[in-house]
Formats: structure tokens, sequence, C-alpha cells
């Protein structure tokens, strides 16, 4: 059922005219006031400008794309290559011969900021939404996610996934271009196990998020496989948690260091981590690779010019964002189901070697 400007009064026990102050923001309403509405209008799911039912034909020239951090350079480069899909000259269909406005939302890897960004977008009838980075494995968020895709879908928006597993129920997306974190971090591994690591630290990142999961299951797959599978126990002592940046990758290696001083490579969640790595190996008085090596992930523009290059799997963060950006505005069709995984390439640099002895 639609719903109504006079069903967000109801619900916030204002006037309709009250609502309409609020949400034009053209006339001063208590603070309180304020809330009351903008909450009911959360609550309700109430669209600006029309039902949604009527708006599959009159979706905007908006374009949003969901980011982690737009500092990072996971991020930023998927998200710069959406844009030069997104911004560029389209079929001819928009006002303006088939461009959009993209628009960058900033998360901050706040599980509601990305609802309340998708609600946003949703009220200003965004033509398209792309999606970028690893979800956040939380069921109660899952669900929410779910039922706001589906009221965009519903209402036109055409969504798409970059470098994120698709959803439980996927009816809403057009596509979902997933990286094999799992098989390059077990590739990773892998390599590393081959030059004849037997104790490997590994520094992971947030544990609600897939990537992280994903990533550290290859790793874990790559040591069980070569029988060098740890205790439970000894496998939590040798991986440390934090969030994808350089500080979390100093300090979580050297809290492996202090846990357990006979490792010979620490494996990071990602580049940006691994620099943090190598930092507290060389403030311990280390040596990389020839006393600790150290590997990344994601082949960030700077982890070949790290020193020793970094080595690292190579996701094609271009590739994938000018990808979605095509499919997000219908230049190109959709993967067969919908779902396409993006291989992972190993990038074996200076960083690594055997270990001594």
């Amino acid at each position: 059922m639609t719903v109504t400007l006079a069903d967000v009064a109801a619900r916030a026990r204002v006037s309709p005219a009250t609502v309409s102050r609020v949400l034009n923001g053209n006339y001063p309403v208590a603070a309180s006031t304020r809330e009351r509405v903008l909450r009911a209008v959360d609550d309700l799911d109430y669209v600006l400008n029309g039902p949604a039912s009527s708006l599959a034909a009159a979706t905007s020239d908006l374009v949003g794309i969901l980011v982690n951090d737009i500092a990072d350079p996971f991020f930023g480069i998927m998200a710069g290559a959406a844009q030069t899909q997104i911004g560029g000259p389209g079929d001819g269909s928009g006002r303006a011969g088939g461009e959009k406005l993209a628009v960058i939302c900033n998360t901050g890897g706040s599980p509601e900021r990305e609802l309340t960004y998708l609600t946003l977008l949703q009220r200003q009838r965004a033509a398209a939404v792309v999606l970028t980075g690893g979800a956040v494995e939380d069921p109660a968020h899952q669900a929410a996610m779910t039922a706001k895709l589906v009221k965009l879908a519903d209402a036109g928006t055409r969504i798409v996934f970059c470098g994120r597993p698709p959803m439980p129920e996927g009816d809403a997306l057009v596509a979902a271009l997933t990286f094999d974190n799992r098989g390059g971090g077990r590739r990773l591994t892998e390599h590393l196990v081959s030059l004849g690591h037997r104790r490997i630290g590994y520094v992971a990142g947030p544990p609600e998020r897939t990537t992280t999961r994903h990533r550290l299951e290859g790793h874990r797959e790559a040591l069980r496989g070569a029988g060098l599978g740890p205790v439970p126990a000894d496998e939590e002592r040798l991986t440390v948690h934090g969030p994808y940046d350089r500080r979390s990758g100093y300090e979580a290696t050297l809290e492996i260091l202090r846990r357990a001083p006979d490792v010979t490579a620490i494996v990071a969640a990602n580049d940006t981590v691994a620099l943090g790595a190598c930092a507290a190996v060389r403030d311990q008085g280390l040596r990389i690779p020839q006393d600790i090596s150290v590997a990344g992930f994601d082949d960030l523009p700077f982890s070949v010019d790290a020193v020793p290059a970094l080595t690292t799997v190579r996701l094609p963060l271009f590739e994938a964002g000018a990808r979605a950006g095509r499919l997000a505005m219908g230049k190109e069709n959709p993967p067969p189901g919908g779902i396409a995984t993006i291989a992972a390439e190993l990038m074996i640099r200076g960083s690594t070697a055997p270990p001594r002895g």
C-alpha cells in the first residue's frame, strides 16, 4: 500500500503541513518535532514526489555509489572507474544525452549509514545504486538491506554489487560482481608454504565483514591442505582482527610477534594493513624478507613501490568498477544468473622469501 504524507503526519502526531515543512526545509520547526517527523518517514519508508509504484518510468539522473571510505584506494579506484561509465555519454535516454550524475556516499563502514543513504537515494528516485566492498554479516542488517533494495528495485532503480557477494534473496539485483577473496587468500598462503614457512601470523580485517571471513578462510584452507592446520587455540593466537588501516596492521603485528616470536611470515588483510605490518617488523629490528616475510592483498598502486615491493593478490578493481558502472547504466548485459566471480591473481615480489635456516 502506498504511504502518503498524511500517513507520516499521523505516525509523527503532527499536521501534514508540518511534515511538508520538515521535508522541504523552508520553515523553522522545533528540533524535537523535526526528529519525530524524520523518524516516521524512515519507519514508513515514505518516498517524496509521488508513490513508489509510479516511479519506474520517472527515475532521476542520479546514481549513488556507496563506499566504506573514499580515501581508501580500494574503494576510490572502483568508484572512480564506475563514474567513468555513469557520467559519460549514454544511449540518449536522459535529459542530457544519457549522462547521469554519480554521487559518492561515504558510509564510514557504518551499517546504519548504509541504510540511511539507500533511503535518501530512494527519495531522490535514483536511477541506479552501486554498492562496493564486503557486506556486514548481521542477520538484522541483512534483512533491512534486502527490504530496502527490493523497494528501490520496485521503484525502477537498478542495483549492482561490486566486490560484494550476492544477497540470499537476490531478485532485486541487476548483478553482483564478487571477488574470489577465498581463492586469493588460499593461493597467497600456499605460496608462503611452498617457500618453507610453517608459522604464519595473520592480520585480519573486521570479523563482521564478508571480505574478512572469505580471505581468512582461504588462508586456513591452505594451511590445512598442507597439513599445517593449527589447533583452534593456536589458530586464534596467530590471528588478530582490526580495521583495514595501517595502524591496525602495525599494532596487530606487534601483538602477533609478542604472542608467537617464532613466526616467519605475516599475511595482512590488505596492502594498507601490510604497510603497517612492515613498519612494525622493522621497528622490532627485523628485516623483510630475510627475517620475516610480509604479504598483502588487493595490489593497490603503492604496493609495487614499497621497499621491498609487496607480494600481494591482485584484484582488478578498475575493471570491476567500470563493469559495475556499465551494468548500472544498462550498457552491458548482466552475467548469467546475475552473478560473476572475478578472479584474483597472485603477484610475487620481494617482500616474501624462504625463512632463514
